[in-house]
């Protein structure tokens, strides 16, 4: 196994909540969350900003790269457990193909503080 491909994560996903009425919103149901560690993953720093003012926060980027061949199950509105971190999706999975085959998928996940 590659070095570089040697971090693992654990996507945890929740139901959407359901109205009085039946009908799905879009709130989600963290009490009834799934997790699943997801190992032979890249995770890098990607970006960082800080915000003075009012309120001060930092807001950081990560970036999570598959092994060639290797999609990933994530989907706006996860989150991700990493390195002590709680990391929300950042968007779309990105996945990039050479002549029509998954070569690999990439995802941008960020940290709040503050």
């Amino acid at each position: 196994m590659s070095v570089l491909f040697s971090q693992s994560v654990v996507i945890v996903r929740a139901p959407f909540l359901v109205d009085r009425y039946g009908n799905e919103t879009s709130e989600r149901d963290w009490s009834r969350a799934v997790r699943r560690t997801v190992r032979g993953l890249s995770v890098q720093p990607d970006s960082s900003t800080e915000a003075d003012g009012d309120r001060p926060s930092v807001i950081t980027g990560w970036r999570v790269t598959t092994r060639r061949g290797t999609d990933l199950d994530l989907v706006p509105g996860d989150h991700v457990e990493y390195d002590g971190r709680l990391l929300e999706t950042d968007g779309l999975v990105s996945r990039w193909t050479v002549r029509g085959w998954l070569h690999h998928a990439e995802a941008r996940l960020v940290e709040v503080i503050g």
